[in-house]
Formats: structure tokens, C-alpha cells, sequence
């Protein structure tokens, strides 16, 4: 038992060895964090910050159990979700690769076969064939032993690289639910504009109907009957326009869901809901919530365990292989006569030339760091604005809603009083027709910001990483 304590020593020191890493200390880089958002508008509040709280569903607060089951759809049906799980899947799968070099390799093996030696073969003194039998059962080892953290960086590195992938993969199903959000609204909007085209275009044919009774009573003019047949047409275009469009947002719905757009449909509801006012994270919490920034800041972690990779390539490496067993040429196979061990050679490795190969993968992997790091503050200061810009985009169009309603109840006076002074004659059909113009571009123009307020809510859900309501 002598002989294995220099060995078991030499492996002792290099486990000591093994503690070495030559991969920079890893610090986040430094973002300048506001304290509160300055376009938060009167009725949004900031909520605790829950960084360990798990995501809801955040479509539930609309209150729309259509879009509820659609939403619940694109967990399974989605293909573009199902590729970045299998990427998120194959991150996984090379970390658990890269960890496996951490440890031996152990190998068993065994043999039985008979052979013949030739009575010819050199440097022999007895000149005579020889038949025997020949078995072996063993085991074999090999082991590369990290010493300058080469093996542990890579594997830090792959755990970064597969944290960042399952923020990707957040980031892909947080990007398909509010885009399914928007493009329902969306569609419901044109739905809303679909009804008010029909009622519109209802109203025309009265008005025009009109216009025909006075001008065959020899009271109107062939004027006004153009003027009211040109009104009555537009509208009817207009509304095949919206109907077409409302079709592409349906077809959209479809592909997001997973189901061929032909054998697709959802039936037509003009109702709009109030979208609701999420409480706010706060922006500190937003670096720790928003996928996005959360991947960017895991592979700015990764870059720099890379540097450790290529600055311990520098180094030379050192491998311990051995093997042990049993081999006899008749019975008695595991005794102890019929033993054997081996253990080394312990191999080390050094290029001595490389024309500067590996100094210049070390700059490359410090640059890949820098550029990691600034895509990190990019990503940050790309978010401060989506945050800010849907938070001011929300809080504006609430009070162009307001206006816009009174616009289009005023507009909807000037036109009953143009329609009943055109009965009574006192006027002609143009003001009429400039008074059904305004009346209906009034009423669209509100179910647009309409429209683009629960649009914007979905979109601030986005931008603050699907965290709202908490």
C-alpha cells in the first residue's frame, strides 16, 4: 500500500490546485436607477416590489373571457413558444455536458479470447507456437484535472447561458400574450367601427330615401340627391374597408394560437371594456422582473466566465488516468494473484508557441464581455422608455377620450339640427352632409383612442415584464 501515498498526495494537491479560477469578479454593471417613474399618470400607484412573485394573469383584469381562452391557447398551440422552449431545452443540455468534465471517467471493460503466438516471432527463446486462453475484466479511468478553473468557468458560463435562455423564453410567451391582447382589441375595435358603420350606413339610406321623396315632390334638388347617394356610398365602403382589415386581425389571432386561419373564426362583439389601471412595479424592481433585461444581464455574467475559459488556456493542463482489474490465462480470475493496477501516467500539456492564438482569445473574450455589458445598459435604458412613453401615451389619451366624447355628442346635435332644418327647408343638403361627415368621423375618431387605451395598457404590461397588478 506504499506505493499509492505519492500518488494519492500528488492528487490531494492539485484538488487544493483545483480552487483556482482565473475569471474576473463578477459585478452587475452600474445602472442609475430612478426613484419613481415621471410620467406615472393620476391613478396608477407603485406597488410593493415581489421580485420572487410568480407571474399572473394579467388578461384576467379585462375582464373578457373570450380573450382569456385564447390566451390559455398559445401555451400549447404556439410554435414560436415551443422553439424557444426547445432552445431553452438545449441550453440545459450543454450545461449538463459541460458539468460532466468536472468528474472521471470511469470505463469498465472484459474480454475472453484464445491466442496463438507464432513459433517465428523475434527475440523469442523458445521457437515453438503457444495456444492459451486470455481473460480480463477491468475497470479504467481519466480525469482532467481543472486546476486553473478552465472547466468550472465553462460550466459557470453554460449555467448564465441557460439562465439567460429561460429569460428569453419568458420574454418570447410575455411577447406572444400581449400581442394576442392587442390584436383582439384591436379587432373588437373594428367591431365597435363595424356597428357604427352598419347604424351609419342605415341612417344615410334614410337621409337619402329623403332627399328622393323631395325631389320627386319637386322640393329637392337632383344636387342634394347626388350629394346624399355620394355619402350613402362612402360609407359602405368604408365599412367593407373595416370589415376586410378586422378579417387580417382575425387571421393574426389564428397563427398566434396555432390554428390554420381557415378553419378559424370569432364572432363579432362591439362592446369595448374599460381598460383597467394596473398598479406599477417600481423601476428598481423592473431590472429584476422585465425578461429582457434579465437575459442581458445573465450573459453579461456568462461573457465574463469566458474570460476565466480563454486566460486558462494559457496555462497547461494536467490528466490522471488509471485502470485496474483482473487477468488470467485459466480459472481463478478474481483472485488476487490475477490482479492488476495501474496509476498514471499523470499527463500535463503546454503549448509553448502559438503565434499568439490564445492572448488574442483572451481580448476577444474581455471585448465580448465590454460589448455584453453595454448591451445590458441598452436594454435597461430601452425599457425606462417604453415604461415612460406607454405610462404618458396612457394618461394623454384618457383625457383625449374625454375630449373626443364631447366632441362627437356635439357633433351628433349640429347634425339632428342640420337634418330637421333640411325637412323644414331652411337649409340645403350640404350642411347636412358636412354635418354626417363630421358626426361619424367624430364618432370613429373616439372609438380609435378607444381602442388605442386598452392597446397601450397591454403594452405597458409588456414593458414593465407582465408584473402589473401585484
Amino acid at each position: 500500500m506504499r506505493s499509492f501515498k505519492p500518488a494519492f498526495a500528488a492528487a490531494a494537491v492539485s484538488l487544493l490546485l483545483s480552487g483556482c479560477s482565473l475569471a474576473p469578479a463578477y459585478k452587475r454593471p452600474a445602472i442609475a436607477v430612478p426613484a419613481t417613474y415621471k410620467e406615472l399618470p393620476n391613478g396608477w400607484t407603485l406597488a410593493q416590489p415581489a421580485a420572487d412573485a410568480p407571474h399572473t394573469a394579467w388578461w384576467e383584469s379585462f375582464g373578457d373571457p373570450v380573450l382569456n381562452g385564447l390566451e390559455s391557447q398559445i401555451e400549447t398551440g404556439n410554435p414560436s413558444l415551443a422553439l424557444a422552449v426547445a432552445r431553452f431545452d438545449q441550453a440545459v443540455g450543454v450545461l449538463h455536458q459541460d458539468r460532466a468534465a468536472l468528474f472521471p471517467t470511469i470505463g469498465l471493460s472484459s474480454s475472453a479470447q484464445r491466442d496463438r503466438a507464432s513459433g517465428n516471432r523475434p527475440l523469442t527463446l523458445n521457437p515453438t507456437p503457444q495456444t492459451y486462453n486470455d481473460y480480463t475484466a477491468g475497470a479504467s479511468f481519466s480525469w482532467q484535472l481543472d486546476l486553473f478553473g478552465q472547466i468550472r468557468n465553462s460550466v459557470r458560463a453554460g449555467k448564465f447561458e441557460a439562465q439567460a435562455t429561460a429569460a428569453d423564453l419568458a420574454g418570447v410567451r410575455l411577447g406572444l400574450q400581449t400581442s394576442l391582447a392587442t390584436a383582439y382589441f384591436q379587432m373588437r375595435g373594428l367591431d365597435a367601427q363595424e356597428e357604427l358603420l352598419r347604424q351609419t350606413v342605415d341612417a344615410f339610406q334614410k337621409a337619402y330615401d329623403l332627399t328622393v321623396t323631395r325631389h320627386d315632390g319637386g322640393i329637392g334638388s337632383g344636387l342634394d340627391v347626388s350629394r346624399a347617394r355620394t355619402q350613402l356610398s362612402s360609407a359602405r365602403a368604408e365599412l367593407s374597408d373595416v370589415h376586410a382589415t378586422r378579417a387580417t386581425f382575425e387571421h393574426a389571432i389564428a397563427v398566434l394560437v396555432g390554428v390554420p386561419a381557415s378553419s378559424f373564426s370569432l364572432a363579432p362583439d362591439a362592446r369595448l371594456g374599460e381598460p383597467p389601471a394596473f398598479p406599477t412595479s417600481t423601476p428598481s424592481t423592473l431590472l429584476q422582473r422585465r425578461p429582457d433585461i434579465d437575459a442581458a444581464e445573465r450573459r453579461v455574467a456568462e461573457a465574463n466566465a469566458r474570460i476565466g475559459v480563454a486566460r486558462a488556456a494559457i496555462f497547461p493542463t494536467l490528466s490522471l488516468n488509471g485502470a485496474a482489474g483482473y487477468e488470467t490465462t485459466g480459472a481463478g480470475l478474481l483472485k488476487t494473484a490475477s490482479s492488476f493496477w495501474a496509476l498514471g501516467p499523470a499527463a500535463a500539456a503546454l503549448t509553448v508557441f502559438d503565434g499568439g492564438a490564445r492572448a488574442a482569445q483572451v481580448r476577444i473574450s474581455r471585448a465580448e464581455f465590454t460589448e455584453a455589458a453595454a448591451t445590458y445598459k441598452q436594454t435597461v435604458l430601452n425599457a425606462f422608455r417604453e415604461v415612460e412613453d406607454d405610462l404618458a401615451l396612457g394618461r394623454d389619451l384618457t383625457t383625449e377620450e374625454h375630449d373626443g366624447s364631447d366632441a362627437a355628442k356635439a357633433a351628433e346635435q349640429t347634425l339632428d339640427l342640420a337634418l330637421t332644418q333640411y325637412r323644414d327647408g331652411a337649409t340645403n343638403y350640404l350642411d347636412v352632409v358636412t354635418a354626417q361627415t363630421a358626426a361619424l368621423q367624430a364618432e370613429l375618431t373616439l372609438l380609435n383612442i378607444h381602442t388605442r387605451r386598452l392597446t397601450t395598457s397591454v403594452d405597458s404590461v409588456r414593458a414593465l415584464g407582465g408584473t402589473v397588478g401585484r
